[in-house]
């Protein structure tokens, strides 16, 4: 390309990498900056270098909430591939019918998630939630879902993949249909049953659907804040808390800033490690 050229196709980018800078650059290095200092919003701003790193990492409660983030991550993305990788299956077998149960599965991703996580109280409520009428009508004892350590994690992880399961439905189901059918039709000639075509076929070949996927949601379910916040705020104790509502906490609710901005630029190191880690193996697949 000619110098010139060159020079145009940085004049055309240059407002996108400006917005880039004000928006997402500055804050984050201004981040950074603060979480050097000793801010009590109101009260004090006083420089400490390294201090609230060295506190955090010394808090037993910083660990637990980093090991619940990872959980709930961890744990509520495969949840959602396996349901969303079913769902995609099973629809794309259907010849009657499939618009509209894609319509109904769809839904889901309609609502808010602040909205989904008050509906998810109602009918999950104790006294009154239909969820625990439907058990009593079984025989089964009603549940606390939220109210109890041993339950509210669990609970939060099955309303985010209710939640979110049909993002992963769609897209599966779009890769499953735009698949090449000559590899499918070869299977089928050479005697494999159904299963042994998916598996051994239209699998490998969703490989990379399925890595973009699990790339999104991870990240995604990471930074998760919407549905706990509306559900449980962090408890029962901070049976829930995760890097996103720790940092809130400590900001509004203890006023203590500079430690939110500590809690949330490691937070975003870990995130920007965890993304490279999936560019480097996306390479390798790509190599592959």
């Amino acid at each position: 390309m000619p110098r010139a050229g060159r020079n145009f196709a940085y004049y055309l980018i240059a407002p996108a990498v400006l917005v880039l800078a004000v928006t997402s650059l500055y804050p984050a290095v201004y981040s950074v900056v603060l979480s050097l200092y000793n801010w009590n919003w109101g009260v004090q701003f006083d420089f400490i270098g390294l201090r609230n790193y060295a506190d955090l990492f010394k808090s037993a409660e910083f660990w637990q909430v980093l090991y619940q983030t990872f959980l709930f991550a961890v744990v509520a993305t495969a949840l959602e591939l396996v349901l969303g990788l079913g769902l995609a299956v099973v629809v794309d077998r259907l010849k009657f019918g499939a618009s509209i149960i894609r319509t109904l599965l769809l839904t889901p991703l309609m609502v808010s998630g602040i909205i989904v996580a008050l509906m998810s109280k109602i009918v999950l409520d104790p006294m009154l939630g239909i969820v625990n009428y439907l058990l009593g009508l079984l025989g089964i004892p009603p549940s606390p879902f939220f109210g109890t350590t041993g339950t509210a994690m669990s609970t939060v992880i099955m309303v985010d993949a209710w939640w979110q399961t049909a993002f992963v439905f769609i897209i599966v189901l779009a890769g499953l249909q735009s698949l090449p059918q000559e590899p499918i039709e070869a299977a089928r000639v050479d005697g494999a049953n159904a299963t042994q075509t998916f598996f051994r076929v239209k699998l490998p070949m969703l490989r990379p659907v399925l890595y973009t996927i699990l790339i999104f949601r991870t990240i995604d379910t990471l930074k998760v804040f919407d549905i706990i916040f509306g559900t449980t705020g962090g408890g029962p104790q901070i049976a829930t808390e995760v890097m996103q509502t720790m940092a809130y906490r400590k900001a509004f609710s203890f006023l203590q800033m500079s430690e939110a901005m500590t809690v949330m630029v490691i937070f975003s190191a870990i995130v920007l490690a965890i993304s490279l880690v999936y560019m480097r193996l996306d390479e390798r697949l790509a190599e592959d």
